[in-house]
């Protein structure tokens, strides 16, 4: 029977218990927020509540036992936040008043646009991974997908000229109907699985870490494997599928955007997909000292790249800004966030080497990075944590964008030194340490190459300190480069101030020499 104890049992120790646990609780508290919703931020945070929502059982998909763990999760994740968005949208249409509607149309179209783009292409790539090149897309299951394909395609293929014509409300149910459709169809491949048990051979490292046990590394595995992890690939997809579109604006208006920035910006971009889905990230998963230098590339390599890029600044070059003074628009959005007080916080010097430099303790030094390896999802958002860390601290310390803060560079080379030593420290602690800190994670891999689990963590000590040193230095020498041509830049504006004096003061000697001349 169902009961109390059966429920709580259910949601507090079975996966996909908690998982549905976190969905009610963002419905539940949906329900409470729109009752008294009234500006768009409530939005934005009611949006993100949802996203959570939906995402959260989809962790525990039957796509799990695919081919390309990574790929097969985080395409699905995408495919059903990016579907949701989108009937979302379109039922959005249907609740407003024809004025409204007219106004909205155009943020509809662009949100409908990227969501039918993202949904075909990861559905596409779920089926492959799934069914393969097998016969199976001649079955029930495969006639499905062919079928919820299919109907995608019309819908995108006709929605530009059903949206054409906004007024006529039956086109816009048309359309709803037809995705609540797809939604249905894809509820009922979610209850059915393309592998049966029998086929599906278990592995113990595959249902640890969602891929099977890679070989020992070595140059060529090191630079050449790729396990795409979709969440990741389609976050860099999406920037820089953004930042190519802001430079292609400013070059058709006739702008000029240093090619020096687009480089910076590819190489950041290429660096974090190497340390998330290329060799390094794969192999960051079963070894502490691979996982220690993905940390330090992540978090202080590849962002000295994205910051030298300035994105903020072409974002605001470039983003639309709103139609009308009640609509604020993105780039009204984003100039909101820059002078916010929270953005004013957190770009503080010492907050931003707190979260720098402080959450090594807090991740390493505590049970949290055991349980954040022990799972997919923890994995994605520490390596989430080590991007966002570290973009905002040498946003900060060597940052070319608009900054709410404006930090002396004295004080900048003096956190840059905090940092090494705080930094030092840590791998010192680290290295002198004879205990395991994944709380059993590696142990419980039981990979067949480099077992001896604590020398694996003393090197990767070693290997945090080497490479985590090299960046701050180089931010170091960056900021006295700075700091010397902003004094340069300054006296040079003196010496036009003393010119300008000068000269007027001699202009004012040569005009009363000639007026005593005239008397």
């Amino acid at each position: 029977m169902l009961d109390a104890t059966t429920i709580r049992s259910y949601v507090t120790q079975t996966s996909l218990g908690r998982l549905q646990l976190i969905q009610v609780s963002a419905i539940f508290i949906l329900f409470l927020v729109c009752r008294v919703m009234r500006k768009t931020g409530g939005a934005l945070i009611s949006y993100l509540i949802a996203l959570i929502g939906v995402a959260a059982p989809l962790l525990q998909s039957h796509t799990s036992q695919a081919a390309g763990h990574g790929l097969a999760i985080g395409s699905l994740i995408i495919h059903v936040i990016a579907l949701s968005s989108w009937t979302g949208a379109v039922l959005s249409l249907l609740f407003m008043d024809s004025a409204t509607r007219q106004f909205a149309l155009q943020r509809v179209g662009v949100i409908a646009n990227w969501s039918a783009l993202s949904v075909i292409i990861t559905g596409s790539t779920n089926a492959i991974l799934r069914l393969g090149l097998s016969s199976d897309w001649f079955s029930t299951y495969g006639l499905m997908i062919l079928a919820k394909v299919l109907i995608l395609g019309g819908i995108a293929f006709t929605a530009q000229r059903i949206r054409a014509n906004v007024s006529d409300e039956r086109s816009l149910k048309f359309e709803a109907l037809l995705l609540v459709i797809v939604i249905s169809i894809g509820a009922l491949l979610s209850r059915f699985t393309p592998i049966s048990e029998s086929e599906y051979e278990y592995d113990r490292v595959r249902e640890l870490t969602g891929i099977s046990m890679p070989a020992e590394p070595n140059l060529w595995r090191l630079f050449f494997e790729y396990e795409a992890d979709a969440l990741m690939l389609g976050a860099l997809v999406f920037a820089t599928a953004l930042y190519i579109r802001g430079v292609v604006n400013l070059v058709r208006r006739g702008d000029k955007w240093p090619v020096g920035r687009t480089i910076s910006f590819a190489i950041g971009i290429s660096l974090i997909d190497y340390s998330t889905s290329g060799g390094l990230g794969l192999y960051s998963i079963f070894s502490f000292q691979y996982h220690m230098i993905s940390h330090m590339v992540l978090s202080m390599i590849a962002p000295i790249f994205i910051v030298l890029s300035a994105p903020i600044t072409l974002a605001l070059r470039t983003l639309p800004i709103g139609r009308s003074e009640e609509e604020r628009g993105i780039r009204g959005w984003l100039i909101t966030s820059l002078d916010s007080r929270y953005a004013a916080f957190i770009t503080h010097p010492l907050v931003a080497l707190a979260i720098f430099d402080g959450s090594l303790f807090a991740l390493y030094f505590t049970p949290l990075f055991g349980d954040l390896m022990s799972s997919h999802f923890g994995h994605l958002l520490m390596n989430a944590h080590f991007i966002l860390a570290g973009l905002l601290f040498f946003h900060v310390i060597v940052g070319i964008d608009p900054n709410p803060r404006r930090v002396h560079h004295l004080v900048r080379v003096v956190i840059l030194l905090g940092a090494i030593s705080v930094h030092a420290f840590f791998s010192i602690a680290l290295q002198a340490s004879n205990a395991l800190i994944d709380g059993g994670f590696y142990q419980s891999l039981e990979r067949p190459w480099a077992t001896d689990l604590l020398a694996d963590q003393k090197s990767g000590a070693a290997i945090g300190w080497a490479m985590g040193e090299i960046p701050i230095i180089i931010a170091l020498v960056a900021t006295f480069i700075q700091w010397t041509r902003v004094d340069a830049r300054e006296a040079k504006r003196a010496d036009k101030n003393s010119e300008r004096d000068l000269a007027q003061y001699n202009d004012y000697l040569r005009k009363l020499a000639e007026g005593r001349g005239d008397s």
